[in-house]
Order: structure tokens, then C-alpha cells, then sequence
């Protein structure tokens, strides 16, 4: 790899990349090469001993990719790491075609679905690297929390013969003609590993959800972080164990990626010390109503601009990008969340800079009023028997979350669509490639 070069001056290596850039002057030739996020200067003389190296790289089309031996050289004043490679050997390993479809350095929006049509070039950029580097980070952490905190990794089913959620928002599929879904979510059987003495659960896995949605900030494909762990008291405990998860994560991000995260994207991570604020559902219409004089006419949930306004109003008050909301009305939540009195629910939202990246709740877990849950929401319970009888044989009271990662890294990194924050998107009107 090119970002471990400067152990080794004056030594003969082999490097290869891709070509960014060849400047082709009178008596001298540099060569650009590119591998990750990484640069390096190749420098060849024009001579009669070089000839061959000469013709080579006036030769060489931009994106080719070379393999080169030489010497490595200290060079302070060389912008791209104080190091240039004087080369021995070139090999061009693979040929790139002169005409691009775009070029792919350019981040433009109006260039969005073509960049996105060629996805693999797209993803060439520094700065693409840099963002899915420090997604790899980030998940990481997680997992090193969750093994410090004795979680199982889980790997549930992505082939269901019921709806996680209820409603139509599937995509059906036809098993060896048995009607099936594909998951919307590892919910129903993150909540069978809690009847099954998994006191803690974990999964990063894809979620698949049928809806025509065409903003910024949905997908068909979801990335998707789960967590639910057993014994808890309250949904004030699962808020507790996802600021300690996040706030772990977030925290190795800001120490290791915080320059890079403010250099290429103009983003700062908030400061972490402070306690996430916790604003019930009704509290919160009322601090929409008298700070911004704004009624939605959703009574029972939050339109996009009231997420926005509480964002807003997180960080003016209490100087952070988190908030969150509890207590939403039952009416809006799934089956499997407890109910709590009158008519809101155990549950919650995380926004993040004013998007929701988390839902989560305290599950019912008395089978009898599961049913009642159940039936409440017009759903067969025939239909999720293979659910529903996990909680018939003891089941712990507990809880948890799911988070969307790729809102996560479109909000971190202060991008305004989401589509640029996943590897490859899928969305209503997006099945390539």
C-alpha cells in the first residue's frame, strides 16, 4: 500500500495503481499513480536510457493500471508524501479507454445518475474512499463493543414467511411456491434469540423494504445495525445502551478521522461529553407549536420539517446533533412495541442532525397482550405462529433498536443525498447496477 512508502527509502520496490495523472514535458516525465486514497510521484528522466520507460508512459491513457519497480526516494519538496519512485521497470497491467462516460472527479448533482450508472468509477474518488474507510471504522467499533460487552453476532434469516412490520411494504417472493417476504427487518427474530437465552443480540445486515419512496434519505436496500438485549426495566435503558454504543463509535471516529472528516467534507463531530437530551412526543409538538410556530397536520407522528426544527432545536440548546424523542403514539408503531398509557407507546426516535437514524422501543413481552397487539393492528395471527409461540414458553421483558447506517454516513459527512452514501443504491426507480 502506498501509505506505508515512507518505510523504505532507498530501497528497491514495487508499486502498482492506477494511473492518475502522466505530465509529459520536454526533458522529464512524471507519472502520477493512485492506489485507495494515495498518491505517488513517479519520476523518469527523458535520456537514451530511459527511452523505453519514455515511450511507455507516453503511452499510458488515464485509470490504466501499472506495476513499477524502482528506487524510492526522499523528496521534501514532492506535495504527495516527500517521496518520489525513480523507476526501473513498467508494466501496464490493464488498459483504460481514452473517452470516460463522465469524469468521475466530478461531485456534482446533475451528474448524480449517470455517476451512479457507473458506480465503480465513482467510487475512485479520495474522498468516496475516505468515506467508506471510515464507515469500515465505525462498524468495527461496534463490534468492538459489543464483543467487550458480551453480545452475540447473529445471523438471522433475509427470507421470511411473515412481515416483520405488518402493512404492505414487503417484497413477496414465491419459495418453492410458498408464499415469502424478504426481510424488512430482523426483528421478529432478534426477539426469538431473546426467548432463547441470548440475553444480547447484534446484527449488521441488509433490510429490504417495498415502498415508493423517491426523497433523499430512503432506500429499497437498507443497511441496517440491530441491536436488542434482555432484562430491562424500561425503553429509558435501551435509549442508555444506544448513546453508549454510538457515542463509542463516534468517539474512535472523531480521534482517528476527525481532520480528514473536516478537510475534504467540512464536517466536525459534536462534542461527545455532553448527555443526549430526551424530549417525550408531546413535549416535543409543544416546543414546535411556541419555539417555530409550526403545527403539522400529522397529529401522531413528525413531518420532515418537524424532525428538522428539533435538530435544530437540540443543538442550539443543548450543543449536540443528537436528540431523542420518546413516547410516540402507539397508532404509529408496530405490533411488537409495548404500549405505554393512553395512547403513546414504550418507543423512540434518534435523530442525528435533525434526520431519524434509529427507532426503538421496549417490546411486549406477555404473550397475551402481544395477541391483543396483534389483532389490534388487523394482522392474521396465524400468520406469525412461528413468532408468536416463542412467547408462550417465557419470554424476557426487553428491548432494542435498529439503526440505518447510510443515513448515519450521509449525515456525517454532511452529504445531501443518500445515494451517495451507500456502495451500490437501490431505490423504486434503481435496480442497476
Amino acid at each position: 500500500m502506498l501509505d506505508e512508502l515512507n518505510k523504505h527509502f532507498n530501497e528497491d520496490i514495487e508499486v502498482q495503481g492506477f494511473v492518475d495523472k502522466v505530465r509529459d514535458l520536454s526533458d522529464i516525465q512524471f507519472l502520477i499513480i493512485r492506489n485507495g486514497k494515495n498518491k505517488l510521484q513517479i519520476t523518469i528522466e527523458k535520456n537514451d536510457k530511459n527511452k523505453e520507460l519514455n515511450e511507455q508512459v507516453s503511452k499510458l491513457t488515464t485509470d490504466s493500471t501499472v506495476l513499477i519497480k524502482g528506487k524510492l526516494l526522499e523528496s521534501p519538496s514532492v506535495k504527495m508524501g516527500g517521496m518520489e519512485l525513480i523507476p526501473t521497470e513498467l508494466v501496464e497491467t490493464s488498459h483504460a479507454k481514452e473517452d470516460k462516460p463522465f469524469d468521475y472527479k466530478d461531485r456534482s448533482n446533475a451528474l448524480r445518475e449517470t455517476r451512479l450508472d457507473y458506480r465503480f468509477l465513482d467510487l475512485r474518488r479520495a474522498d468516496n474512499q475516505l468515506m467508506f474507510e471510515v464507515q469500515t471504522y465505525m462498524e468495527a467499533k461496534m463490534m468492538e463493543y459489543w464483543v467487550n460487552n458480551h453480545y452475540y453476532f447473529l445471523h438471522t434469516p433475509k427470507i421470511s414467511a411473515g412481515s416483520a412490520e405488518g402493512g404492505a411494504s414487503v417484497f413477496k417472493i414465491d419459495y418453492f411456491g410458498t408464499p415469502a417476504y424478504l426481510s424488512q427487518s430482523p426483528q421478529l427474530y432478534k426477539q426469538m434469540a431473546m426467548a432463547s437465552g441470548f440475553n444480547k443480540f447484534c446484527e449488521i445486515s441488509q433490510v429490504y423494504r417495498a415502498e415508493e419512496s423517491h426523497t433523499s434519505y430512503h432506500q429499497t436496500e437498507i443497511e441496517m445495525v440491530d441491536v436488542e438485549f434482555s432484562w430491562v426495566h424500561n425503553v429509558f435503558e435501551v435509549m442508555d445502551e444506544e448513546e453508549r454504543l454510538l457515542k463509542y463509535a463516534f468517539g474512535a471516529v472523531k480521534e482517528k478521522y476527525a481532520t480528514e472528516l473536516k478537510a475534504n467534507y467540512k464536517s466536525e463531530i459534536a462534542d461527545l461529553s455532553i448527555e443526549w437530551p430526551r424530549i417525550s412526543f408531546k413535549e416535543a409538538k409543544e416546543i414546535l407549536k411556541n419555539e417555530y410556530h409550526y403545527e403539522a397536520p400529522a397529529k401522531l407522528d413528525f413531518d420532515r420539517h418537524e424532525e428538522e426544527l428539533m435538530g435544530k432545536y437540540a443543538k442550539s440548546k443543548f450543543k449536540t446533533d443528537f436528540v431523542f424523542i420518546y413516547n410516540y403514539p402507539w397508532d404509529t408503531r408496530a405490533f411488537y412495541t409495548m404500549k405505554d398509557e393512553g395512547i403513546y407507546s414504550k418507543s423512540y426516535d434518534l435523530l442525528y442532525k435533525g434526520l431519524e437514524i434509529t427507532s426503538g422501543a421496549q417490546r411486549e413481552n406477555r404473550y397475551d397482550e402481544l395477541m391483543k397487539n396483534i389483532k389490534e393492528k388487523g394482522i392474521d395471527p396465524k400468520t406469525l405462529k412461528f413468532y408468536t409461540e416463542a412467547f408462550e414458553y417465557g419470554m424476557p421483558p426487553h428491548g432494542g433498536f435498529g439503526l440505518g447506517m447510510a443515513r448515519v454516513m450521509m449525515l456525517l459527512f454532511n452529504i445531501d443525498n443518500i445515494r451517495e452514501a451507500t456502495f451500490i443504491y437501490r431505490g423504486p426507480t434503481r435496480i442497476y447496477p
